[in-house]
């Protein structure tokens, strides 16, 4: 059984607070995209000496093969379904890594699904989100994989009625690692609470795209970009293509520009930039 997980970008991110946990409390605007990998598991014999049997093609994955969270959404299953059977699972990437494009939760995600209905664990979307949830804080937003308004830690999921349907993403990842812990430690200056949800991204979010230029903000820019300028070039170059919102998504490093349906799109960027364009 093969499933296609895609990825998602930010519209918006706003770090409202530190909590009590370690984790900040944030708002955002999670949007589906159709760039994917590939995931396939086949069952494998019962006397199988490894429970899983995990290979992986396209892009690298910078984590030990224990720390996949792939194998962990097969291992959280069977420590509550015994009958679980020993598996092969190939994941075959083509999202980047480390690009804030969740492409590693929506594999966590997938898999969970795929396992459910491959051997008919009987669980609803609920308790899949709940699954979900503790393999990574993105991970919920693709249990539902639709535009989503999220608070809490990026979990509490609101479903929004928006869609960017006609125009054209185009997606620029430069293949720089930007390490989500730091850059949250470098966000030295979070105002209140309040006074940041008075930004309103639920209203924001619903007002035409060409306003988003000067309403909708990702916290993360200004340390990333300070830290790695050729990212804020990457966005400035969007613009000047005739975008008509840029952003970064997540904490980095891929760069986004939405254009209107047609519109010519001849960036100035390196050519080992990853790049891709979509028509949504």
């Amino acid at each position: 059984m093969v499933v296609f997980p895609n990825c998602k970008i930010n519209i918006g991110l706003n770090i409202l607070h530190k909590r009590p946990d370690g984790f900040h409390n944030l708002e955002t605007v999670f949007y589906p995209i159709p760039l994917k990998d590939a995931l396939e598991v086949i069952r494998t014999k019962d006397n199988q000496p490894q429970q899983i049997i995990f290979t992986q093609s396209g892009f690298p994955i910078d984590a030990k093969e224990e720390d996949n969270l792939c194998i962990k959404a097969w291992h959280l299953l069977k420590n509550d379904f015994p009958q679980l059977p020993a598996v092969q699972m190939h994941l075959h990437k083509a999202i980047p890594m480390g690009a804030g494009l969740g492409g590693g939760s929506s594999d966590a995600a997938f898999a969970l699904q795929l396992l459910n209905e491959k051997f008919s664990l009987g669980l609803s979307t609920g308790q899949l989100i709940n699954y979900s949830l503790t393999l990574g804080s993105d991970c919920p937003f693709f249990i539902i994989n639709k535009p989503c308004y999220a608070t809490g830690r990026g979990e509490v999921l609101k479903p929004l009625d928006i869609s960017l349907s006609g125009y054209q993403l185009v997606l620029i990842n430069p293949g720089i690692h930007i390490n989500t812990g730091w850059a949250f430690t470098q966000l030295k200056n979070e105002a209140p609470e309040n006074s940041r949800l008075s930004k309103n991204l639920q209203q924001f979010i619903t007002e035409p795209v060409q306003n988003w230029r000067n309403t909708i903000v990702n916290d993360f820019e200004t340390p990333v970009f300070g830290a790695h300028p050729p990212l804020q070039k990457i966005k400035e170059e969007l613009y000047l293509q005739g975008a008509v919102y840029a952003a970064m998504s997540g904490s980095g490093s891929s760069i986004f520009g939405l254009f209107e349906k047609n519109t010519p799109v001849q960036l100035n960027t390196a050519s080992s930039f990853f790049t891709k364009s979509f028509l949504l």
